[in-house]
């Protein structure tokens, strides 16, 4: 692997690309946009990558859980792809700043999966509340922090 410190964005439905792709030039890191189908990028921005996968179930997931490991970044609302990559050693954040830990994942896992089995009986339950600016706040903060600290467990990486 390079010495860079790549970031790998679940894009599909990813509020904060635009966030993603300014802390990446700033820091001068790789950023591998992965999406089921062509979506826009910046030109301007050569270590910005769109990665298309197809369609297939999970492919896009799959794609980033292989590829994801100690010393990479990954933006994900996906609570299962989060747990992939938290156990391969990333750093997993979620757009709205929250940081998928070895202690903080499962618990997530287990409440995804209690509403999936309420919603599959017909129960009525809401959907996550609507994307702030308060959100958008924590992510860069958060992003900013996995930087730092995928630095400092990864000497020499990330550094441009």
């Amino acid at each position: 692997m390079s010495a860079e410190i790549p970031v790998y964005v679940d894009a599909d439905a990813c509020p904060v690309k635009a966030e993603i792709y300014r802390v990446a030039e700033r820091y001068g890191l790789p950023v591998y946009v992965v999406a089921n189908d062509v979506m826009s990028v910046p030109r301007d921005q050569p270590q910005v990558r769109l990665v298309v996968v197809g369609a297939a179930f999970d492919a896009a997931d799959d794609w980033i859980a292989e590829r994801a490991g100690p010393g990479s970044i990954v933006v994900t609302s996906d609570v299962p792809l989060a747990s992939r990559c938290v156990k391969a050693g990333a750093y997993v954040l979620a757009p709205n700043g929250r940081v998928f830990s070895q202690n903080s994942v499962g618990m997530a896992l287990a409440t995804r999966n209690l509403m999936a089995d309420l919603r599959a009986g017909g129960e009525q339950v809401g959907g996550p509340p609507p994307f702030s600016k308060k959100d958008r706040s924590a992510f860069l903060s958060a992003l900013d922090l996995a930087v730092h600290r995928a630095r400092r467990a990864n000497p020499g990486r990330g550094q441009s």
